[in-house]
């Protein structure tokens, strides 16, 4: 997945949770609220699979190389 698509993703679900949130902020019926309830439930389980893939993006040197230099720290 390329990160203008992950970041698109991950801000789509955040913008829902935060529609839902405030929603159940309002007047509802039972039957909507817990309806509502679900769908958050949903998208924070989304973002959380997401995030669990880990960042689409790795930082690597070149191939058979560390990605950072080894560095002596002197006391």
């Amino acid at each position: 997945m390329m990160l203008d698509e992950y970041l698109a993703r991950i801000r789509a679900h955040r913008n829902n949770i935060l529609r839902y949130r405030r929603l159940l902020k309002t007047r509802l019926s039972d039957l909507e609220c817990q309806y509502i309830e679900r769908r958050l439930s949903e998208e924070q389980a989304a973002v959380e699979a997401l995030t669990a893939e880990g960042f689409p993006v790795a930082l690597t040197g070149p191939k058979g190389a560390a990605a950072l230099p080894n560095v002596e720290v002197r006391q």
